[in-house]
């Protein structure tokens, strides 16, 4: 009796799930918005969710925004937003922000940050949680994307949480990314060198009504000419090698413009329009957005692959007694990690062998 229960509350969650995903494609926000709680929260059924979606993607633009904390970005993305608004174009917007270490929610989830577009219903935002990812995107993040781009949104900003040269995830999952970084700032423009200055497409000097604005500028500029020399700054094996060759590869390539912005008043902000449309355009004419596409779904793939190993994993670990009965053995010298590691991982590759 109780497995028909749950059997019936299975039937009952799945037909919800699946009038949710036809009111997101029929352009009703609200149903945009619990599709991404669920996207965030990784609540049951939220895979299938994302997976009736992805057919229905493709029609956006995805646009990047990272820098250091204090560059401006909260106030560009607003000015950016209403922009696109005045063209007539819909917009999505996700803040990443910091993770609460006790929730592992967003800390700053419930604030006012798009102040220009607060009654504007074509302007979607939603503040989510960087969940411990030091690059600031999670994978939950991507699948917001998703759901954003399935529901017809035009432009989808994704403003990150600006945790310095961890950055680089922001290269995953948008198609352009643009760098603030603030006048004056010496230290972190050198900074930039260590990190992510190989994966801006634009650079905005924001704030530039401010002395040291020029300064920086001739830094970016010069820090650019050298930029083939930044090769191997991101780590190796992680996904990001073919990513960031895909916008640097060749003589041919696209070299990072740099555009002066004075988001409060709403100055330079037109100019980064343009500079972004034009990058859109070179994507298109040079085939690069499919060929960064085809790398940020490998990258998807591998993430999602690595992380049902490890909870396969965690799982057989937690059959057998749980680490620490583990560590007590190898402690008493009865056996070694190694040896644990190959005893856990046998079942699971005696039934991958099977399947062959």
């Amino acid at each position: 009796m109780a497995g028909s229960d749950t059997d019936e509350a299975e039937t009952t969650e799945r037909s919800a799930d699946q009038q949710l995903v036809e009111e997101l494609l029929a352009g009703k926000h609200r149903a945009l918005a619990r599709i991404i709680s669920k996207v965030e929260n990784r609540s049951p059924g939220y895979r299938d969710l994302v997976s009736a979606l992805h057919a229905h993607t493709g029609g956006a633009d995805v646009i990047g925004i990272t820098g250091s904390p204090g560059a401006g970005k909260s106030t560009l993305v607003d000015k950016l937003a209403k922009r696109y608004r005045d063209q007539g174009l819909t917009v999505g917007v996700i803040a990443i922000d910091p993770s609460s270490p006790f929730t592992g929610g967003s800390v700053l989830g419930d604030r006012i940050r798009m102040a220009s577009n607060t009654a504007d219903m074509d302007v979607f935002f939603r503040s989510m949680s960087a969940r411990g990812h030091l690059g600031g995107v999670s994978t939950a993040t991507a699948d917001a994307v998703t759901a954003l781009d399935a529901f017809g949104k035009d432009r989808i900003i994704v403003e990150t949480v600006g945790a310095g040269q961890n950055e680089i995830d922001i290269v995953k999952t948008a198609d352009t990314v643009a760098v603030l970084v603030p006048p004056g700032s010496g230290d972190d423009v050198q900074m930039l060198k260590a990190g992510i200055l190989e994966i801006a497409d634009v650079f905005v000097v924001n704030k530039a009504d401010i002395d040291g604005a020029d300064r920086t500028v001739k830094e970016l500029q010069e820090m650019i000419h050298g930029r083939g020399d930044l090769a191997g700054g991101h780590h190796p094996g992680d996904g990001l090698d073919v990513a960031l060759s895909d916008r640097t590869g060749d003589d041919e390539g696209w070299e990072p413009p740099i555009v002066e912005t004075v988001a409060k008043s709403g100055e330079g902000v037109e100019e980064l329009l343009e500079t972004l449309a034009e990058h859109a355009g070179w994507l298109d004419d040079s085939g690069r957005r499919q060929q960064q596409a085809r790398t940020r779904y490998a990258e998807e793939i591998r993430t999602l692959l690595r992380e049902d190993a490890a909870r396969l994993v965690a799982s057989e670990v937690e059959r057998r007694g749980g680490l620490e009965s583990f560590a007590e053995a190898v402690l008493a010298r009865e056996t070694d990690p190694y040896s644990v590691a190959d005893d856990v991982i046998q079942p699971i590759e005696d039934c991958v062998e099977g399947r062959k």
